[in-house]
């Protein structure tokens, strides 16, 4: 079957105009499906990174990081936030590939769609014209011949009648008015003639080459135009198909993440984690009250003793904590370090190890601004508040004494791997400069030997004072050992004991008494409780108020700040930035010479204010400003 418009519909102009009209707006509607399933694609790619965004960690949290399935849903969350990702791609190509071009192809389909109608209708008026102008000389050369007749008759008819010399000369006008009639109807059919030749030619190309040409190259825009909406189909699974491998190895990984969990290893986690090393407590023994004649004068005075001391005890540790917290109050604070008088100092002197002291406000005050602010500004004067409690109460322990003997050892030795590493640095750092030194030595030209003497030497200083803090540490972790080890004997020893020993009514009352004296507070380690419950009962309380802080929004940024020395905060606080350093600026100096900066959502401290150079952020500071006036 031919498939040629030129000839198979030559007679059909009028229907291709509205065909073709027809194909652009379909076209049209095909490109804005695209270009909203496009923004659709968008839209759920925003939302799922919101999503995962919302649950992902705020900060990072030791929790989290140690349990199998914390790690599994935070692998899940970046997963998903990489298929987010793939939907961002997704949206993004069947803009620019389908949508972009499908447009500026819409537009140039259209003006070439006029150009061919333009050319057929000039086709079509010509063959109309033509045939205007064969209608009119037909018609004339008709009335012609009808007039030419006319003139005849009347003249033979004259000739007929001809008797006098009068109607003689009527004859001969009669017959030259014939003659002319019929030369003009000759004349008109010549003319008629001419035209309707004229006319058939102009109807053969008409029909037969200017129509067939403009009809075919209309058919060849109409198929390209189908042509691109297939290849524009063809893209838009191909784009989605592009992704397909990249969100199934999301939704594998995520897979792998479910399959990582290890409920038996993260329940040895929890032992590992709360595992506080003491011996559980032993049987309570029976105390025979129906004996108390037999009871000896020094046993009930001593058990006088004992109960009397236990109540001191117990009103004895509000008291002297409250007294500990008032005098840590009122103490003035200690002013921040110094800048180093060197341009590019190596380390910080022994005054810059010093914890960020609280602020000068009495916490009463804090507490006042705390009450009277709102909800935005409350959260910072918590902060305040906090950041001035530990540092008035002070650090723990150096040598953390004040944890159960298990967790003592793990940190100690958590400690321990972390001086390992800043020791393994130093000593590559070392190394670089006696390399750099001999360099310089063998080749003068490249620079001066000397230059590098202050800095090893700073880099020889630090090495020293880690090393003597790594044999500390070791020697706390070692009699943290020796103890655990002796303990974990006697337990044993003693546990066989209690099991071959029988009680009797007298010795239980004694067992009791060393079981419950002050004594048997002291832990393994050597640290001592007064009041274990009320003790508990602190923990349970500072537990809960620092889980106030740990749902909180990080504070904004309200600048920027670049180091000008290298600062090393050791102390609870602090943090340690390197010369040059970029950080953000959290809360700005109150005038304790102080600076609260952020290196990342993850690592936030106080810097001292001399060893910075801050640049606020005009908004920001205006927004800190006003908040603080609520």
């Amino acid at each position: 079957m031919s498939c040629n418009w030129g000839t198979e519909l030559w007679d059909q102009f009028d229907n291709l105009e509205k065909y073709t009209s027809w194909g652009i707006d379909f076209l049209e509607r095909y490109t804005k499906f695209v270009k909203e399933r496009a923004e659709i694609e968008m839209s759920y790619a925003k939302q799922i990174r919101n999503l995962s965004k919302k649950y992902h960690p705020k900060r990072s949290r030791e929790d989290e990081s140690r349990y199998t399935w914390c790690l599994a849903f935070a692998a899940t969350l970046r997963q998903l936030n990489e298929v987010a990702v793939q939907k961002e791609e997704l949206a993004e190509n069947l803009n620019t590939q389908i949508v972009c071009e499908l447009t500026r192809y819409t537009q140039e389909l259209k003006t070439e769609r006029k150009t061919h109608f333009q050319d057929g209708r000039r086709a079509q008026q010509h063959i109309e014209s033509s045939w205007k102008q064969l209608e009119s000389s037909k018609r004339r050369f008709e009335r012609d011949c009808k007039e030419a007749e006319r003139a005849q008759h009347i003249s033979d008819r004259i000739d007929l009648d001809n008797k006098t010399d009068g109607e003689k000369r009527c004859s001969m006008k009669a017959r030259q008015t014939a003659q002319q009639k019929q030369q003009a109807a000759e004349e008109s059919r010549k003319d008629y003639v001419t035209s309707l030749n004229q006319f058939n030619q102009d109807q053969h190309q008409h029909y037969h080459t200017l129509v067939p040409v403009i009809y075919q190259r209309i058919q060849d825009m109409e198929e390209r135009r189908i042509e691109r909406v297939c290849e524009a189909m063809r893209s838009s699974a191909e784009a989605e198909r592009k992704i397909l491998p990249v969100v199934s190895r999301c939704l594998d990984a995520m897979m792998d993440a479910a399959e990582s969990i290890q409920p038996r290893m993260d329940t040895r986690q929890v032992v590992e984690v709360y595992k506080s090393g003491f011996d559980p407590p032993g049987n309570v023994e029976f105390e025979d009250y129906s004996a108390t004649m037999r009871r000896s004068i020094s046993e009930s005075s001593y058990l006088d003793n004992r109960t009397e001391g236990r109540r001191h005890s117990r009103k004895l540790w509000p008291f002297i904590r409250k007294n500990k917290l008032l005098t840590l109050l009122s103490s003035p604070r200690q002013p921040p370090p110094p800048p180093p008088t060197s341009p590019s100092p190596g380390g910080v002197d022994s005054t810059s190890q010093s914890p960020p002291p609280a602020s000068r406000e009495p916490i009463t005050q804090r507490l006042n601004d705390l009450m009277s602010s709102g909800s935005r500004t409350r959260k910072q004067c918590l902060r305040n508040l906090k950041r001035g409690l530990s540092l008035k109460l002070g650090s723990s322990p150096a040598d953390c004494s004040h944890l159960p003997p298990e967790q003592r050892r793990k940190k100690l030795q958590t400690r321990i791997n972390n001086i390992n590493q800043e020791i393994q640095r130093e000593r590559e750092q070392r190394n670089a400069l006696l390399k750099m030194r001999e360099v310089y030595e063998q080749s003068p030209q490249m620079g001066d030997a000397s230059s590098v003497e202050p800095r090893l030497e700073e880099v020889k200083q630090s090495l020293q004072r880690l090393e003597e803090e790594l044999r500390r540490n070791q020697t706390w972790l070692s009699e943290v050992d020796s103890r655990l080890s002796d303990h974990s004997t006697r337990r044993q020893s003693g546990g066989c004991g209690l099991n071959s020993q029988a009680t009797t009514p007298g010795s239980s009352s004694l067992k009791q008494l060393d079981n419950r004296s002050p004594a048997s507070r002291e832990s393994p380690d050597g640290s001592y409780t007064e009041d274990h419950n009320a003790e508990l009962h602190f923990k349970s309380r500072s537990s809960e108020f620092d889980e106030d802080f740990d749902d909180e929004e990080p504070l904004p940024s309200i600048g920027t700040c670049k180091s000008l020395y290298p600062f090393q905060g050791q102390n609870e606080g602090t943090l340690s930035m390197v010369e040059g350093e970029l950080l953000s600026v959290v809360e700005e100096d109150k005038g304790d010479g102080w600076t609260r900066v952020r290196r990342n959502l993850e690592e936030e401290g106080y810097v001292p204010t001399s060893y910075i150079k801050v640049f606020l952020d005009s908004s920001a500071k205006g927004f800190v400003q006003s908040s603080r006036l609520v």
